[in-house]
């Protein structure tokens, strides 16, 4: 199944709009982070060159997702990081393991197919009722933004230097639509670094611009 990150711009004129089809979920990841003593999402002014448009930033699919996240747990765990072909019991064997510290990382604990990720910096994902009831636990762009060059040289990525990102989506995907075919190549950690650099591109972009990095 296809996954795609979008951009949000947290531009005055998208988020101060009447029409702002985010409104419900700002108000919400508003109060987490209230509650959780940390300071509301950030609405920047507007800027020439900078719209409230909403963009596909990276795509890929579920399974992938998975593999990367597979990568940084096993790391996050001092355990050896090595190639598979598919995943297998062993990936669920790691979250029932580390239950505790897969839910204290940005990239792991994170639905597949809803939530956000915004560019305020705070230690471990946010969870209450209703945010596990709509898009799930709440990212902070920063945290995802370490864990993702905490893992790369782990996946043979130089963080500092990684290579161009792969084109985002042409068109929006539904939730049970394929993901767009994919060259992976041979390398043995193709897919994990292919939604690394997908990941990587949206949290950059997202800093660099001012946007929350919503998954859907």
């Amino acid at each position: 199944m296809a996954c795609d990150l979008w951009l949000v711009p947290l531009v005055d004129v998208l988020c101060h709009s009447p029409d702002n089809p985010f409104a419900e979920e700002l108000a919400l990841y508003d109060k987490a982070l209230g509650e959780a003593g940390l300071p509301p999402v950030p609405v920047f002014a507007y800027m020439p060159g900078l719209s409230g448009d909403v963009a596909p930033v990276a795509g890929f699919d579920y399974d992938a997702l998975h593999f990367l996240r597979r990568a940084y747990l096993l790391k996050l765990c001092g355990l050896e990081v090595t190639p598979v072909d598919e995943l297998g019991g062993d990936y669920e064997q790691l979250l029932e393991m580390f239950e505790a510290t897969a839910k204290e990382s940005h990239l792991v604990w994170h639905y597949d197919h809803a939530g956000a990720y915004v560019p305020v910096d705070f230690a471990a994902p946010l969870a209450d009722e209703e945010l596990l009831a709509g898009g799930g636990p709440l990212g902070s762009v920063q945290a995802l933004l370490r864990e993702l060059e905490f893992v790369a040289s782990s996946i043979g990525l130089d963080p500092a230097n990684p290579p161009p990102a792969p084109a985002p989506p042409s068109a929006p995907t539904e939730l049970e639509e394929p993901a767009a075919a994919v060259a992976y190549g041979d390398d043995p950690f193709a897919r994990e670094r292919h939604v690394w650099l997908g990941l990587h591109a949206a949290a950059t972009r997202s800093l660099g611009q001012g946007s929350m990095i919503v998954f859907s």
